[in-house]
């Protein structure tokens, strides 16, 4: 992994030894409009490199996947690399895992397919663009297919970690206010739900509560002034460290409304999850609260209250309601939008409960509940 201002010109170098024909997938608008990763392009081309480019303008689909697929399997591709936002990351994460499989990549998929991916794949090179899902540090790469009995699914296996994860800030300029606030509020739940889950370790606990103090330091400044370096370091390092700590630990409630929600309408993932964040943490904290137990989840809570208000002297229930409130707020200051925009309607909840899975969350809710959560937010 390479992490910091100007380490994308640094690519050609790093990419030497691993041939020079490459198989490159971007954004299909924010390639031409990012002046940082036009020099991408122009340091490769100066370098000998020979360029293959395909664009992929949204979460990729599985005939997205089998249609760059198909038509390089014949060329002689020694690397794919990636450059955009996670979704562009997800799709080249599953195409230099298709160039050597046989068949169609809905047969490889979780819960949809019927074949093991045997691990091989094209020398893969993830470059984000945004800082939001973390795909640069995980073994997954997250398909969709949306529709009344669509899904959103993972190819995984742990070889389609990227080989090589280039994190340079400077890319993240231009990145869009709205576009920098869902993907930064989709790194926050990463953190919080792999911080909470019930399958965490005190290592992955460290790596989300540093990730979480940059998302309360950058966040929003990212979000209003694009430009400041020193913000967009912090929300790169913040997803990149979401993206180890979900894999290690797990995520909860928020990312199963997600991927039902993301199965069944065209709503951008980061949205989902922004909008949901503050109402499913304060169900989760109204129901320890309730409950009277002090339980691990009751003591994480208390702590990350400590961390997002930067105080000490209350009581521990203060802190549980903070987080619930702090969440509430930034979600009203970013300009989360809300479910229903997408054309999710009350008859539509009913459907997500029942396809939502609770995940690793460390409180369960019966049905109803799950319903109210996403009521609010319609």
């Amino acid at each position: 992994m390479a992490f910091g201002s100007g380490k994308a010109g640094e690519i050609p170098d790093l990419l030497k030894n691993h041939g020079n024909r490459i198989l490159l997938l971007t954004g299909s608008e924010s390639f031409l409009k990012n002046p940082e990763v036009l020099k991408i392009l122009s340091l490769l081309k100066e370098h000998g490199y020979s360029l293959h480019h395909e664009k992929v303008g949204r979460e990729p689909t599985p005939s997205d996947i089998d249609y760059i697929t198909q038509k390089f399997n014949t060329e002689e591709i020694d690397l794919v690399m990636a450059v955009g936002g996670g979704s562009v990351l997800d799709a080249g994460k599953a195409v230099s895992a298709m160039l050597t499989a046989e068949g169609n990549v809905r047969d490889y998929l979780e819960s949809v397919g019927t074949k093991k991916h045997n691990g091989y794949k094209k020398y893969f090179v993830a470059v984000p663009t945004t800082a939001g899902t973390g795909s640069e540090a995980t073994s997954n790469a997250v398909i969709s297919e949306t529709g009344p009995d669509g899904f959103k699914k993972s190819l995984r296996h742990e070889n389609f970690v990227p080989d090589l994860a280039i994190i340079d800030p400077l890319l993240a300029l231009d990145c869009p206010a709205d576009i920098t606030a869902n993907s930064g509020m989709d790194a926050f739940t990463q953190l919080v739900e792999s911080y909470l889950s019930y399958k965490s370790n005190p290592f992955t606990d460290a790596l989300a509560l540093d990730g979480i103090s940059k998302i309360r330091d950058h966040l929003e400044n990212a979000v209003k002034n694009g430009h400041d370096i020193i913000s967009r370091s912090g929300m790169a390092y913040a997803a990149y460290i979401s993206g180890i700590t979900l894999a290690n630990a797990g995520l909860g409630l928020i990312h199963g409304f997600a991927s039902a929600i993301g199965g069944y309408f065209n709503a951008p993932h980061g949205v989902i999850c922004g909008t949901l964040m503050g109402v499913v943490n304060r169900f989760n904290v109204r129901s320890l609260l309730n409950n009277g137990d002090l339980s691990e989840a009751y003591e994480k809570y208390e702590r990350l209250g400590r961390l997002l208000s930067g105080t000490s002297g209350h009581k521990p229930e203060w802190y549980l309601e903070y987080v619930a409130e702090y969440l509430d707020e930034l979600t009203e200051k970013l300009n989360i939008r809300r479910l229903g925009v997408f054309g999710i309607t009350d008859a539509d909840l009913q459907k997500i409960a029942a396809a939502s899975d609770h995940k690793a969350n460390p409180v369960r809710f019966s049905t109803d509940q799950m319903i109210d959560m996403l009521r609010i937010r319609l």
